[in-house]
């Protein structure tokens, strides 16, 4: 089977799971954070080479606070949670802004855990606006040719996504690494994440090795 080098994470439907259980919208990003980790390891079992979760966006900071506190506190819990795996773990987000939780600063610069090994990236107050705005300053980065664009957008340490996977049923990228994400193949599962089952990564590779990566050409 044809493995993806690297995957994307959209792990959608948290606050709908929490409705049909007859919670509060907040309640369901901690159930998240066991199959964030069943996840990684999956991924590390099939020789994935690289991870990239959507942990918040900058418009998600906009919803009401009892929910803004649940969904940063389930992300400073799951990076804290993969540190203590074999991982490079890297952290990008807009970091001089009040809504970037403070205890992610450390991680804001690649760093390895264990024997280190799979790259794992996480999207915290994350905004495709903020990675890319060093393109329109002057409009210098956009006449410099593709390489210049690259090293100047703020996820610059993060390779092309191969394969993306979203959860909870929605057909949209969510802003999700516009650069990196160019000829991503795109797979919906309809269940909630915090639903996630083993089964739906394999159904998504499978998925993967069917279909024609051309990148274009």
């Amino acid at each position: 089977m044809r493995v993806p080098n690297h995957i994307g994470i959209i792990p959608d439907g948290n606050r709908r799971w929490s409705i049909n259980r007859g919670m509060t919208k907040d309640k369901g990003y901690d159930h998240g954070l066991d199959p964030g980790l069943e996840l990684f390891k999956l991924c590390k079992e099939a020789g994935v080479q690289e991870i990239t979760y959507y942990g918040f966006t900058t418009d998600n900071t906009k919803r009401p606070k009892i929910q803004t506190n649940a969904f940063t506190k389930a992300c400073v819990d799951a990076v804290k949670m993969l540190s203590k795996e074999d991982a490079s773990l890297l952290v990008v987000g807009n970091s001089k802004s009040p809504k970037f939780p403070k205890e992610l600063n450390e991680y804001t610069t690649r760093r390895d855990f264990g024997s280190g090994g799979i790259k794992v990236n996480f999207l915290v107050n994350y905004g495709w606006h903020w990675d890319l705005e060093n393109l329109f300053i002057g409009g210098e980065g956009l006449k410099k040719g593709k390489e210049n664009i690259i090293n100047k957008i703020y996820s610059s340490d993060i390779s092309r996504v191969d394969l993306i996977i979203r959860w909870g049923g929605r057909r949209r990228l969510s802003g999700f690494l516009p650069v990196q994400s160019i000829y991503s193949d795109f797979y919906v599962i309809d269940e909630f994440w915090p639903d996630f089952k083993a089964n739906h990564f394999h159904e998504a590779l499978r998925w993967y090795n069917k279909q024609d990566v051309t990148l274009g050409g």
